[in-house]
């Protein structure tokens, strides 16, 4: 095969700041042991996360000059919606500033104390969102997802018989909705099938249950679905986007991922009293139902984000060149969630660090010692992002994988950034014997992974 060339040509440049590994000690020292409270500046390359990170195109910087900021009825918001109703098939569209704020929306509505709502599985924002309203979010991942060192083509499927298990047993009036995440990130970034959409979607309709989707990479997963599940070699992008919508009853986007853009995301939905209720909650959250806090140059950029992310070559690099990291860190010996998914790599810290225990962190081992020793920024994503404190012993309740994403931003890195990155991970991984684990200072009582204070354990 040939080498795989970045579908572009770099028209601007931003440079970067040179560190050595004593100031990144200080540095370091001072964020309390967090990546997230690391000034960027300081980051050599920058994986913490592939959400509005993206490099904008020459034509969405061009929509953003022509963006109408009209408060009410602005063409970029008609312009953004045509766009999204022909991808998703849903009649109701409502901007929101990102996929977050989508997330709030729904979930102050259908929500609260009693309330359960199963899922492949949540991610950080989800969850907080659910709980925030006093419900109770459920992951029903597939028994292979579980398992880093499998290799399948789809294991961020939901695992079907779990679910309608878990809806007779818990009672269908308790479960508002059934959402699933396309990709499935906290699962690995792994793709989940069409023909697991359709079965969930078939249990969810057997009770009565809306379907939801979690869409932020709903292109990634298309592609996926293209290139390994049988039946769809031959359609397009946009026919497989379709036809996993068409299975939805709403989805929740944060456009800041497949859509390209630094900013931006909506809720899509199918039912008008429902979308009724979300515009008037957004009106008094968000902003008027044409803009929901966004600048229309802001809807101009989503909008041929959209269009440009179901490009085959521009996928065809994403996926290949997310796993070339993949392929360089397995070489070595480096144990990550298999095979690699579409927006990211995933380290397995139990494997890499087993003389570390949950409860002492040892993703965030990781990710510090990378930044010490190379600039490069992750997250962790296990104990210190999911884990809970069980109310009567008080100990740390860790979820099934401790894993390191290394979240790649869409066209931004170049090759050479990426085999700098696996040079890092490499040189860490052959005196991993020598890292220490953690523990935590200071939390906040939600989403404390991005807050969160550390000191080493010696």
């Amino acid at each position: 095969m040939k080498t795989i060339i970045e579908p572009f040509r770099i028209k601007s440049v931003e440079p970067i700041r040179f560190t050595t590994r004593e100031e990144r000690e200080k540095i370091l020292k001072d964020a309390g042991f967090n990546p997230f409270l690391i000034h960027a500046d300081d980051v050599l390359i920058d994986l913490l996360t592939d959400s509005g990170t993206s490099a904008m195109s020459s034509k969405q910087w061009s929509g953003i000059m022509d963006g109408d900021e009209s408060y009410a009825g602005s063409r970029s918001f008609y312009r953004f919606e045509e766009m999204v109703k022909k991808i998703t098939g849903m009649e109701f569209i409502i901007p929101t500033h990102q996929g977050r704020a989508a997330e709030r929306i729904i979930f102050s509505i259908a929500g609260g104390p009693g309330k359960y709502f199963p899922n492949n599985t949540h991610f950080d924002t989800t969850r907080a969102n659910i709980e925030f309203s006093g419900a109770e979010a459920v992951d029903l991942l597939n028994e292979t997802g579980k398992h880093p060192e499998i290799r399948a083509d789809f294991k961020g499927d939901m695992n079907v018989e779990a679910l309608d298990k878990f809806i007779q047993e818990t009672g269908k009036e308790n479960i508002p909705l059934v959402m699933l995440t396309v990709t499935n990130n906290s699962g690995g970034g792994q793709p989940v099938s069409m023909k697991n959409i359709r079965e969930v979607k078939e249990v969810a309709s057997k009770y009565g249950i809306p379907l939801f989707l979690d869409a932020c990479r709903f292109a990634e997963n298309a592609y996926f679905i293209k290139i390994r599940e049988e039946g769809y070699k031959d359609k397009s992008i946009l026919e497989i986007c379709q036809e996993m919508f068409s299975y939805a009853d709403g989805a929740t986007m944060s456009a800041k991922k497949d859509a390209l853009v630094n900013i931006g995301g909506f809720l899509a939905l199918r039912n008008s009293d429902l979308a009724m209720s979300c515009r008037n909650l957004l009106i008094v959250t968000e902003g008027f139902p044409t803009y929901g806090g966004l600048a229309g140059r802001d809807l101009e950029a989503v909008a041929q984000g959209l269009e440009e992310v179901m490009d085959e070559n521009y996928l065809h690099y994403r996926i290949r060149s997310t796993e070339y990291l993949g392929e360089k860190m397995l070489s070595a010996g480096i144990p990550i969630i298999e095979p690699p998914g579409g927006h990211a790599i995933y380290i397995d810290a139990k494997r890499f660090l087993p003389h570390i225990p949950p409860h002492q962190f040892p993703g965030q081992s990781i990710v510090c010692e990378i930044y010490l020793d190379g600039g490069v920024r992750a997250v962790e994503i296990g104990s210190v992002m999911f884990g809970k404190y069980d109310k009567v012993t008080g100990k740390l309740k860790s979820p099934a994988m401790e894993l390191v994403r290394l979240a790649i931003p869409r066209r931004v890195y170049t090759q050479s950034h990426i085999d700098y990155v696996a040079e890092v991970l490499i040189e860490a991984y052959e005196y991993k014997e020598k890292l220490k684990g953690y523990e935590i200072t200071y939390e906040a009582p939600m989403l404390r992974h991005f807050t969160a204070r550390f000191k080493q354990i010696n």
